[in-house]
C-alpha cells in the first residue's frame, strides 16, 4: 500500500504543479494584454489546483481509515479462529 501512496503523490504534485504554472502564466499573460477573461481563467485553474490537492488529503485520510479497520478486521478474525480451535487467548475473559 506505500508504493500506491508513493505513485499517488507525485501524480498529485506533478497535476498541482501543472496547474499552478498554468494558471501562473495565464495571470501574467491576461495581466501583460490587460484581458480579463485570462485572469478569470487563471483564477479558475488556481482553485482547482487546491481542489485537487483537498481531495488528494480527502483520499489519504479515507484510505489510512481503511487500513486500520483491515488490521482491526485481521485481529478479529484471528481472535475467532482460535477461540474455535479452542486455545486461550490474551483477550478472552477468564472465569
Amino acid at each position: 500500500m506505500a508504493a500506491v501512496a508513493r505513485g499517488g503523490r507525485g501524480l498529485t504534485i506533478l497535476a498541482v504543479g501543472f496547474l499552478a504554472l498554468d494558471a501562473a502564466l495565464l495571470a501574467l499573460a491576461g495581466l501583460k494584454t490587460n484581458r480579463w477573461p485570462l485572469l478569470l481563467t487563471a483564477a479558475v485553474f488556481l482553485l482547482m489546483a487546491w481542489r485537487v490537492t483537498v481531495l488528494w488529503r480527502r483520499q489519504r485520510t479515507r484510505l489510512e481509515e481503511i487500513a486500520r479497520a483491515r488490521a482491526a478486521l485481521k485481529d478479529e478474525v484471528r481472535n475467532l479462529r482460535s477461540l474455535l480451535q479452542g486455545q486461550d487467548h490474551p483477550d478472552s475473559p477468564t472465569t
